[in-house]
């Protein structure tokens, strides 16, 4: 484990929508590739407080934010209907909560610094899209009732950091990044097309570029990189902004697949050098944790871009 700060190379590993794809060798494979940081970006599993409770123990410094189908049985009315347990005894979106503590930093941040960097989360168990959705949850939940006030309230964690450079995770992606559906927060249903991000998340990203305070990566999931509408082409997983932020969509599902007797495991890897990101890899692991395959997303020279901007 590093404790080198920012000027020195970090490794992240970004781990897309779980979706109870997690097992014991998952920790085994992170420290085999030698991580600084975790960062998951939700969708553990329908309110799958084991899969929670197991990644919770990750003895690595991490950082999570949960998705919708972390709150599937308690945010919506259809959910509530199909929920499997008793609600009124259990609360299992406040399980999973209280499980990751200070890891959670949905509507908060981790200061990391060791790292020199601050991670802080967007909107916890947002569902993505420019229509509030799901009033009675955030309210009851964070006291948030409109777009405005959730910004406010990632802007006050993003605000509150103890380090200029800032790392946000959102389960969705913030608004901005494409409106066609293989953009990375594109809309891949009927009506096909359409920007499903986050208009929250993404004012607040804005409103701290006013700062002095640096934002060189932004990643998320939820949408993921096989398209429903068509099997020829996947999602972008990558995006630049003319500031110097990279968004990563880290969504490639399912993230543990069998292949010809093999366990293959999927981690989206970004190298942070200079406080810049230099590199981003979708590398998949074999069973004895040796790479399986390595597709690179993302390689600029760090140097040449700190001096060009």
């Amino acid at each position: 484990m590093s404790s080198q700060g920012q000027a020195e190379l970090l490794t992240i590993a970004v781990i897309g929508d779980v979706h109870d794809c997690w097992d014991t060798d998952d920790e085994l494979a992170l420290k085999h590739l030698g991580v600084d940081l975790v960062l998951l970006v939700g969708d553990f599993g329908n309110e799958s407080v084991d899969v929670v409770r197991a990644i919770a123990s990750l003895d690595i410094p991490k950082a999570a934010i949960f998705g919708n189908h972390d709150a599937w049985y308690s945010a919506t009315e259809w959910g509530r209907k199909k929920c499997p347990y008793d609600r009124q005894k259990e609360d299992r979106v406040q399980q999973q909560i209280d499980l990751l503590g200070v890891a959670h930093v949905g509507y908060g941040k981790l200061d990391l610094p060791k790292l020199g960097l601050t991670v802080v989360g967007g909107r916890p168990f947002s569902w993505g899209g420019s229509t509030w959705k799901n009033q009675e949850f955030y309210q009851e939940r964070y006291g948030v009732s409109s777009f405005a006030e959730s910004t406010a309230k990632i802007l006050a964690a993003a605000e509150s950091a103890t380090e200029d450079a800032l790392i946000f995770i959102g389960h969705c992606g913030p608004i901005g990044l494409g409106d066609k559906a293989e953009d990375p927060c594109g809309r891949d249903w009927q009506p096909i097309g359409g920007d499903y991000g986050d208009p929250d998340l993404a004012e607040a990203i804005a409103q701290v570029r006013l700062s002095q305070k640096k934002v060189p990566l932004v990643s998320f999931g939820h949408m993921h990189h096989r398209l429903r509408h068509t099997k020829t082409q996947l999602r972008k997983m990558v995006h630049t902004s003319p500031e110097g932020t990279v968004y990563l969509n880290a969504a490639s599902v399912p993230r543990i697949v069998e292949q010809g007797g093999d366990r293959l495991r999927n981690f989206s890897l970004v190298t942070l050098q200079s406080g810049v990101v230099s590199q981003i890899t979708l590398t998949w692991l074999n069973q004895d944790f040796d790479i399986h395959s390595e597709q690179i997303l993302y390689q600029v020279n760090p140097v040449a871009q700190l001096a060009s901007t």
